[in-house]
């Protein structure tokens, strides 16, 4: 498969969407509850936003080694060239840690881009040198050998005590790892345990191989119908796998990305992209085709420039805190004023404000896209 997956643009377009919304409402304290994570166990809207990206992300890379080893490139070549790409992508993010306050004495070191860096770089070998098999076999193994850490690893919280099997915030396997190797620089609203800490990214691997398989299908010599069936099929199949293992076992929680998350939201990513596929490049009647492209064109627009969308946005939200006007006040404070004072009810005041960021974010990705600018890393 040659050509560009306008199905796959669209959907990574409307997961940039989807995470400007709800990372920039005008306060944090008036949100609806689908646009805030869950407490701890169980799953929201939002929660479903980093697993689609890491599913992406896997079906991305999938469509891309395999094209460029068709095209002659070696596997070691092809390795070092996305381990270069995944190492810009973590130190894009460090650099974004480190805004405002440059104080590397306690930067956080975790972060969403360093995750998406990491699983890149420790699925890339399975990806490269594995059969597809090996790969399903690699994610199955991942999730069980997480599970086994956390369930029988018996480990200190912060106050000395020793625990076995907790999975209270702080308690777990994950959270002592990152305190003994990270002490200082983690998550500052918590500062004991971080939720994209380092053995919890194993699963998240997994979450990645689960989007490298759905690629190796879309790339797959079949019809897109029946590709377009079979991926949805499988979501449905994942969604109940999912829900069962959340109840026997491990919980859904994204905060610790359990095996049952994984599984779970790879369930919704697949049904997802199964749709956006079916819709837009497996439809067999053009004319309709055609006219859901042009629909969907707004988020191919966001999709085309995600990565940059993405750390720009984060970029501009810590501005936005960090300037201050006369007085004292904010920049974020002073534009969110008059929506705060128009009558609207706090929650839609708060929205009002998410929906004008994506608005300034969506008009800077057409410009971009207008220009060609296209930024690769």
């Amino acid at each position: 498969m040659n050509q560009r997956l306008l199905s796959l643009d669209a959907f990574r377009g409307f997961t940039i969407a989807a995470m400007l919304l709800v990372n920039n409402p005008g306060d944090w304290g008036h949100l609806y509850g689908p646009l805030e994570h869950a407490k701890w166990d169980g799953w929201t809207f939002t929660d479903m936003i980093f697993p689609f990206f890491v599913f992406i992300s896997g079906i991305s890379m999938a469509l891309s080694l395999n094209r460029r080893a068709a095209a002659g490139d070696s596997k070691l070549k092809l390795l070092g060239q996305t381990a270069r790409r995944a190492t810009v992508i973590i130190a894009i993010g460090l650099a974004l840690n480190l805004i405002p306050s440059l104080n590397w004495a306690e930067l956080r070191i975790p972060g969403v881009l360093q995750r998406l860096g990491m699983c890149s770089l420790l699925a890339a070998p399975i990806v490269l040198f594995c059969s597809w098999r090996q790969q399903l076999l690699w994610a199955l193994a991942l999730l069980l050998g997480y599970t086994l850490l956390m369930s029988w690893v018996a480990v200190p919280d912060v106050h000395g005590a020793w625990h076995r099997g907790s999975l209270l915030p702080g308690e777990d396997t994950g959270a002592w790892l990152d305190r003994w190797l990270m002490d200082g620089h983690l998550w500052r609203q918590s500062k004991t345990w971080d939720p994209e800490g380092l053995l919890s990214t194993l699963p998240a691997v997994a979450s990645q191989l689960a989007g490298v398989l759905a690629g190796h299908w879309l790339a797959a010599r079949r019809e897109p119908a029946e590709k377009a069936t079979w991926l949805l099929m499988a979501g449905l199949a994942l969604l109940w796998a999912g829900s069962v293992l959340g109840a026997w076992s491990l919980p859904i929680n994204k905060s610790l990305w359990t095996p049952a998350y994984a599984i779970f939201m790879a369930g919704w990513a697949a049904i997802g992209c199964g749709a956006c596929y079916w819709l837009l490049d497996a439809m067999p009647l053009p004319l309709l085709r055609a006219r859901l492209a042009r629909l969907a064109h707004p988020l191919v627009v966001l999709g085309m420039n995600a990565l940059f969308l993405f750390a720009l946005s984060g970029l501009l939200a810590k501005l936005l805190y960090t300037l201050k006007l006369a007085g004292g006040m904010s920049l974020k404070a002073w534009l969110y004023l008059p929506l705060q004072t128009s009558g609207l009810a706090p929650v839609d005041a708060s929205l009002a404000f998410a929906l004008g960021f994506c608005a300034v974010m969506y008009l800077i990705a057409w410009v971009m896209w207008r220009q060609r600018w296209f930024v690769k890393v």
